[in-house]
């Protein structure tokens, strides 16, 4: 097989893998949901606009924390399951800003030790709210 065989043949088996194999940079964890009062909060103190105005915002579990160092990170957010029946909003992927420290938050989460604590209204985008946690899939943007 001569040089320019071998390329053609390395590039067909690297599409043909990269199609039916995609890469996957999703994590997965599980999410709760908290309430207001959201401030003051570990990342921003009580800067009003460290909130974005669509109100998708959360706070990092132990997991993602870093040290501080989630504070401002965005990820892309959905519920895969749940051991509430029906609980997951199906094809719903939500978009968040992290402003806080899930072990500082100023309301009790509906479920300790989670990745990600949502904004009540964050959670409810891709979730019944019903639900203490879910199973989530995630990914910083």
């Amino acid at each position: 097989m001569n040089t320019s065989s071998r390329s053609l043949c390395i590039f067909v088996i690297f599409f043909f893998h990269s199609i039916y194999f995609p890469a996957c940079e999703a994590d997965v964890g599980t999410a709760a949901h908290y309430s207001p009062p959201y401030s003051p909060t570990t990342c921003f103190g009580s800067d009003p606009t460290q909130f974005p105005s669509s109100n998708l915002f959360a706070a990092a579990g132990d997991g993602i924390w870093d040290n501080g160092a989630s504070c401002g990170r965005q990820y892309l957010v959905g519920c895969i399951s749940s051991i509430t029946p029906g609980a997951c909003v199906k094809n719903q992927t939500i978009q968040i800003k992290i402003v806080d420290y899930a072990p500082g938050v100023m309301s009790t989460p509906s479920s300790s030790g989670t990745t990600i604590v949502l904004s009540d209204e964050a959670f409810g985008l891709i979730a019944d709210a019903l639900a203490d946690s879910i199973n989530i899939e995630f990914q910083q943007v």
